[in-house]
């Protein structure tokens, strides 16, 4: 009873903010617009030499992909600070962890699988060749959703702040750029041929401490936001 309890508890998290997020369209494609746009004024800026364009296209997705999972993040739970929903969070009996994985897998969901989704058409614009797409959206995929986990840690974290925007990237960045390197690193690979196995599997072992130790992290801070 207590397990049911505890995944009804997080499937109902988890479809509450998905629900939110499609009445808030606006806020779910602007990662989106800003991710074709970051990658658009790239070849404005290097020149329509596709050769060019080809060598720095791992650097360009990761780096658009990065900024792009940034916006929304000061979001993730202000809202819920806000109505009182936190508090109710708090008080529910359930581990506050559990909740907060719940959302954080429903961001991921609305914010970083469609940026996975649209990476083939983006990333063929840039050069990338066929053959690397598929690894591609596995790097971004992994990427994301490690950037997802960081992220609320430090929406957790910046809570209640004025401008904690800025805290929030101050935080982030830097946490991010193991994944950073060793994701472009996996498209710049495929893209010569070599395989990508193992900077793939660095960032499925990252994603998996991050997605262990994450929720605690979160609950902790969300305790101390809350109070």
């Amino acid at each position: 009873m207590i397990r049911r309890g505890l995944a009804g508890a997080a499937a109902l998290t988890y479809r509450r903010d998905i629900v939110l997020a499609l009445r808030h369209w606006g806020q779910v494609a602007q990662p989106l617009v800003f991710f074709v746009m970051v990658t658009t004024l790239f070849p404005l800026a290097l020149g329509p030499e596709m050769a060019e364009l080809r060598q720095n296209a791992a650097g360009i997705l990761w780096v658009a992909a990065l900024l792009a999972s940034l916006l929304g993040l000061e979001l993730l739970f202000r809202s819920d600070y806000a109505d009182g929903t936190l508090e109710q969070m708090l008080l529910s009996g359930q581990p506050l962890a559990v909740l907060a994985l719940a959302k954080g897998l429903a961001h991921w969901t609305v914010c970083g699988l469609p940026l996975v989704l649209l990476s083939p058409f983006v990333a063929t614009g840039i050069g990338v060749p066929f053959e690397a797409v598929g690894t591609t959206m596995a790097s971004l995929a992994l990427g994301t959703g490690i950037l997802s986990a960081l992220g609320a840690i430090g929406s957790a974290l910046t809570l209640g702040l004025r401008r904690g925007s800025l805290l929030l990237g101050l935080l982030v960045l830097p946490l991010a750029m193991p994944a950073l390197i060793f994701g472009a690193r996996a498209i710049d690979m495929s893209m010569h041929g070599d395989t990508a196995r193992g900077p793939l599997l660095l960032l499925a072992a990252m994603l998996v401490f991050a997605l262990t130790l994450a929720p605690m992290a979160i609950a902790a801070a969300l305790r101390i936001s809350a109070e």
